[in-house]
């Protein structure tokens, strides 16, 4: 990934990213090609290093194909069209052009799989806990007939990824000045993009 320094995100914020932004593409070179699976994905901090936690279908050859092998996991976080009208100073001197703000994680690591029944229902459980959290009435896994719910979890796979290189991409508009940032923020604002908009706003000047 091409990273300028002053947009290079800070181990912390690509956490939070992640956790924000939970589907990551899962990128795995299989013979003469390469592959990729759409996953939503649990960070796990264990002392120094961060592991990613997801399933698969078991019918889905990642499982069998990739055990061991590198990948590349990517997170996208708030991105959109940013325009040079948006900048007050093009009304002076008109030396601005479009770009495309954006926030992403790459997490780099090797693929471990989990065939393994208890491993997958801990996961399950603590994915739908998680995303049921802000349900007015939360689903949860014991709601399922147990017949049902023991065939579902026979169809997965459970899969980690040891994150052994993170680096991130905070494309924020940090390379303009206090007045074109302010004019990015109200931009974005009448673009109905507020999570963008916000994000410009705490991003910080190199």
């Amino acid at each position: 990934m091409y990273l300028p320094p002053h947009f290079a995100a800070e181990r912390a914020s690509l956490i939070t990213l992640i956790q924000t932004h939970p589907l990551g593409a899962l990128i795995r070179r299989h013979e003469d090609t390469l592959d990729a699976d759409h996953l939503p994905f649990l960070i796990e901090e264990r002392g120094d290093t961060l592991h990613l936690l997801a399933h698969v279908a078991r019918a889905n050859l990642l499982w069998q194909q990739a055990d061991g092998s590198p990948v590349l996991v990517i997170f996208r976080g708030a991105e959109g069209y940013v325009s040079p009208n948006w900048y007050p100073g093009k009304a002076e001197h008109h030396r601005a052009v479009p770009t495309w703000n954006y926030a992403v994680a790459h997490a780099h690591g090797r693929l471990r799989v989990h065939d393994d029944a208890r491993f997958v229902q801990r996961l399950l459980a603590r994915l739908t806990r998680e995303h049921e959290a802000a349900m007015p009435r939360p689903w949860r896994m014991g709601d399922a007939p147990r017949d049902y719910l023991a065939q579902m979890l026979a169809a997965v796979v459970g899969i980690e990824v040891e994150v052994e290189r993170l680096e991130g991409k905070f494309k924020l508009s940090q390379n303009r000045d206090t007045a074109d940032r302010a004019g990015v923020v109200t931009g974005l604002a009448t673009q109905n993009n507020a999570a963008l908009a916000q994000a410009v706003a705490a991003s910080k000047k190199p």
